[in-house]
């Protein structure tokens, strides 16, 4: 007995998650075990034709427990850690524990296989924490949010409504707000904690007019931040140019790639930037004849794209967290502490994605001094752009003599990824810009582009600004992009989506 629990295999009800991840390490009798427990609480808003249709409300708990056994491992998780009256049930945790080291025991060695993270490589002071600091203390119980995050949201967007049915609108949309928190527990003794909000509301604003639809989206950790009546707005105007429709056929024209288009292509870009995936000459940042593309101008001078966890409006968890392995990924990493990392630097290729495995496969990730070495650069949940520039969307339509303005890309695919090379269609508004002016809506197309093609032929960048990648806000919702001026965007075709 051990901690005030009961011995194992004796049916008793665990309250807090803290205790679930402390009890699961106990149990284990594998040479090494990560335990991560997470809680989330959702609440979220949807509404239709100027009328709030659902409102709803959820909340999940779920364990993954990573047991190693020698150098390989086996990972199980479960939500069905709850016995009754909602308390996690000590013998549904000890079978979950004991199937993760059946499954490490017939595991092959693993590729990735590091010594598992201890307290000193964590984030300074991870394990005591203090109230208010990003990590937290680590018997701190989750944190919830309520549907009282949309009060003055819902009220505004009952304003908005009410205009809407004035001028013959619709309106339609979903808001969402989640606080996730998350525990994870090593028996190398690290104890790492944190909670972390993500919102995010998608508008999309309706006319009579034939192709009248037009969207709007953004990310938000609380809500105060979006303003309902500039949004509706932003919204009124779009839609007062799709008065007049223009056919244009497949081509390629300037175009102007709004922050969500951006973001989308980025994030794309993001996720195939693993470093063992070029080492061995599979991806766009391959160098041909062997090796990668690190030290190469992929932008112009300027251009920056980077990571960081302490991002001011972007913050995110300050730690590895991983229940699998792949190439941009390890369980054993678990814990190790995440800092800014630059992906692109003054328009060069700085770092790929790196794991401490395939940091070590790609140069000593701890060279001695004077020795070079690749640096272990894990994926952080959040990603930024920024070239310099000061201009706005307006700024770069009314600087423009003919050219498009997109609204959102959707249903992007992979078509070739040693040039990553994306399909995928434009969306609700594309917008013919003639001498500085929107002049009316065009019909939709399908695209063949490549985002890191188009960092190096952009010949304008905006001003960066917060933003949501609409294709991928399900998994990704924390970005700030500019406006790019790509002058040869490839529409290959006109896609009859509307």
């Amino acid at each position: 007995m051990s901690g005030g629990f009961p011995v194992a295999g004796a049916a008793h009800a665990i309250r807090a998650s803290h205790e679930i991840v402390e009890r699961a390490l106990e149990l284990s009798r594998a040479d090494g075990a990560i335990v991560i427990a997470s809680e989330s609480s959702t609440v979220n808003l949807r509404w239709a034709n100027n009328t709030l249709t659902t409102n709803g409300a959820a909340r999940d708990r779920s364990v993954t427990v990573i047991s190693v056994v020698g150098r390989s491992f086996g990972v199980r998780t479960t939500s069905a850690v709850d016995g009754p009256g909602g308390d996690g049930d000590l013998a549904v945790l000890e079978a979950l524990v004991r199937a993760s080291e059946a499954a490490a025991r017939e595991s092959e060695d693993a590729e990735d296989y590091s010594e598992l993270i201890t307290p000193a490589g964590g984030p300074p002071a991870a394990s005591a924490g203090s109230p208010g600091s990003p990590v937290g203390v680590f018997t701190d119980p989750a944190e919830r949010t309520s549907s009282a995050v949309f009060a003055a949201f819902a009220r505004d967007l009952a304003e908005a409504f009410g205009a809407a049915r004035a001028e013959d609108r619709r309106l339609f949309g979903f808001a969402s707000h989640d606080l996730t928190t998350t525990w994870l527990g090593t028996s190398t003794g690290l104890r790492l904690r944190h909670s972390q909000p993500t919102g995010s509301v998608e508008w999309n604003a309706k006319s009579n007019v034939p192709g009248g639809s037009v969207w709007h989206g953004q990310s938000t950790p609380d809500f105060t931040d979006v303003d309902v009546a500039a949004t509706d707005q932003h919204l009124r105007a779009r839609l007062a140019w799709c008065g007049r429709s223009v056919d244009l056929p497949a081509g390629r024209y300037e175009t102007l790639l709004p922050p969500s288009a951006v973001a989308d292509l980025m994030v794309d870009l993001y996720w195939s930037a693993a470093g063992r995936d070029a080492a061995e000459g599979r991806t766009v940042f391959s160098r041909p004849g062997g090796g990668t593309r690190i030290g190469e101008m992929i932008g112009p001078a300027g251009l920056r794209l980077w990571s960081d966890p302490g991002a001011a409006g972007l913050a995110t968890t300050p730690f590895v967290t991983a229940a699998s392995s792949s190439a941009t990924s390890s369980v054993f990493d678990n814990g190790l502490p995440l800092g800014p990392t630059d992906w692109i630097l003054d328009g060069r290729l700085n770092a790929l994605v790196q794991t401490r495995a395939s940091a070590r496969s790609a140069g000593r990730a701890d060279a001695a001094p004077g020795m070079p070495g690749t640096p272990v650069t894990p994926l952080v949940d959040n990603l930024l752009l920024d070239g310099g520039g000061t201009a706005s969307l307006d700024d770069m339509i009314a600087s423009t003599r003919r050219g498009l303005l997109l609204t959102c890309l959707w249903y992007i695919r992979e078509v070739d990824p040693e040039v990553l090379l994306l399909t995928g269609l434009t969306r609700d508004g594309v917008f013919l810009v003639e001498d500085g002016e929107v002049v009316g809506a065009v019909n939709n197309f399908r695209f063949n582009e490549s985002p890191v093609d188009l960092l190096g032929r952009a010949t304008e960048i905006g001003a960066t600004a917060r933003t949501l990648p609409r294709e991928w806000a399900d998994w990704f919702t924390l970005a700030r992009m500019p406006t790019l001026r790509i002058p040869d965007f490839n529409m290959s075709s006109v896609s009859p989506a509307s």
